[in-house]
């Protein structure tokens, strides 16, 4: 997986790709999708959710530039393998998850693996984590139509953000917190996620 479907598209973290060799995939799926673990694509993880295809959490990790003092917010810990990917580079991990029987699943795996340090929350992401911002770096795993304002508060100026945004056309987008609070936006990728629920469904805010 690593050589085929992330070397071999451009990504050149070695930590990025070190963490994504420690981390085994498939322990974050159920049994009847395991056989799917390491294929190029996105995989249905119950609750109408899903966990993304390697090479596009990879991207977006890539993105970041996580380094190990980092104090990084997750919006959507979904099955958690994100969540360890993030674990493995820093260990400073808050993690948001909307929907309960998944934030328990993925709770429970990654503390069963040994991810001891992780932050966890059950809330709706759209409001971020404001008793523990600001934050270095954050990533959203659903797309909402717009970013959340909480969360550009959120984040630390010199900070970046990476999420997939829009409705049916989506882009994935690289945003960076300049030292004048200006917001830059960088697209990476054209991509297809889950949207955004909550509070981010409203689209006006």
């Amino acid at each position: 997986m690593v050589s085929d479907q992330l070397e071999a598209r451009g990504i050149r973290d070695t930590r990025v790709l070190e963490a994504f060799r420690k981390v085994p995939r498939h322990l974050f799926m159920g049994e009847s999708h395991r056989f799917e673990a390491y294929s190029d694509h996105p995989v249905a993880i119950g609750e109408g959710q899903t966990i993304s295809q390697p090479y596009i959490i990879a991207l977006m990790t890539q993105a970041l530039e996580i380094q190990p003092e980092d104090k990084v917010l997750e919006i959507g810990t979904g099955s958690g393998y994100q969540t360890a990917i993030l674990a493995e580079l820093t260990k400073n991990v808050f993690s948001i998850e909307t929907i309960p029987v998944l934030a328990e699943r993925s709770r429970k795996i990654l503390l069963e693996h040994g991810y001891n340090l992780i932050n966890f929350k059950l809330g709706d992401g759209f409001f971020g984590w404001p008793e523990e911002a600001p934050f270095d770096k954050i990533i959203i795993t659903a797309a909402p139509r717009t970013i959340p304002p909480p969360l550009l508060e959120q984040l630390k100026v010199g900070g970046k953000l990476v999420l997939p945004r829009g409705d049916w056309t989506q882009k994935l987008v690289l945003v960076v917190k300049n030292a004048d609070g200006k917001i830059v936006e960088e697209i990476l990728s054209g991509v297809i996620f889950v949207p955004m629920t909550g509070k981010a469904q409203e689209g006006k805010y």
